[in-house]
């Protein structure tokens, strides 16, 4: 099949593009900046998906595409938290828009774990509002909603590193939100089924890895696997907003508000999907295996 990558070069992306080349397929990775990052399999095109003009004629002859433009709801991004907005909505939409142009098959929207038109955050409203044009969309969808994503080159457990420094360290509720993990390649195997097997068209997934943790579990397992301990020290939820709403307002502060609140409810899965893969949580790789704690 002829696919079109869209954030082809990123995290997630870069390991799907590899898998699908593998795989015998014709793969077509969209990036906004690719000089800055690449994959080493197929093709790479310019384009951003917030701009139709610069990305419409990518989406020719392909058979499907799978979307996975995002920023991540980790830090503020560039530009402020309307770029949620623009990025996750707009850029879904434009992409829409262009497949249903050129005809394309079928379209893989990867989702978040939680989303909600009506959510707590700009990121999660974002994301939901997007999950409804897909859903509107006259083309045949798919759309695919993990929990957070960890593996090489990922933002999760470096921001748990940067959250938590050794010995002592603050976290908003003493760290009892809690997450799913789900490790990149195990997420792209997945994915990579959805692309191949039109049985999965119309059909939204939910996916966490194979336990759940608290992000005070999570801190103390990339500690412990360079030699660290941490001792977490509580912090009221009430008064972490506050220093994280004030923080958000200084220039170059990566986490406010909307970071704030996302530790307000967990990130984990009320019934998760990879068994319609036919994996089973033994499967999947965990934190500790990935970091080196377990064989």
């Amino acid at each position: 099949m002829n696919i079109l990558v869209t954030g082809g070069t990123g995290f997630i992306g870069q390991h799907l593009c590899e898998l699908l080349a593998k795989r015998g397929h014709n793969v077509t990775a969209l990036a906004r900046n690719p000089d800055s990052s690449g994959t080493e399999s197929g093709e790479i095109v310019v384009g951003d998906v917030t701009a139709y003009e610069s990305i419409v004629d990518a989406f020719a002859d392909k058979d499907v595409v799978v979307n996975l433009v995002a920023l991540s709801p980790l830090f503020i991004p560039s530009g402020g938290n309307e770029m949620h907005e623009r990025i996750h909505l707009g850029g879904t939409k434009n992409c829409l828009r262009a497949a249903e142009k050129h005809d394309v098959d079928r379209f893989v929207q990867m989702s978040a774990l939680g989303a909600d038109s009506t959510g707590a955050t700009h990121y999660i409203r974002a994301k939901g509002r997007a999950e409804e044009a897909v859903s509107d969309a006259d083309i045949a969808t798919t759309i695919v909603r993990p929990s957070v994503v960890f593996g090489d080159d990922g933002q999760f457990l470096r921001f748990v590193r940067k959250l938590t420094p050794p010995v002592v360290a603050p976290l908003p509720g003493g760290g009892e939100t809690r997450f799913q993990p789900i490790f990149v390649e195990d997420l792209v195997t997945m994915l990579a089924d959805t692309v191949e097997d039109k049985a999965h068209s119309g059909e939204t997934y939910d996916f966490g890895g194979p336990e759940v943790l608290t992000l005070a579990e999570v801190a103390k397992l990339v500690r412990k696997a360079r030699g660290q301990s941490v001792t977490i020290v509580p912090v009221p939820m009430s008064v972490a907003g506050v220093g994280m709403t004030l923080a958000g307002a200084i220039p170059g502060f990566p986490m406010g508000r909307d970071q704030y609140q996302s530790l307000q409810f967990d990130n984990t899965t009320e019934q998760n999907d990879i068994d319609a893969f036919g994996f089973s949580s033994g499967d999947l790789r965990t934190v500790s295996e990935y970091v080196g704690l377990r064989d």
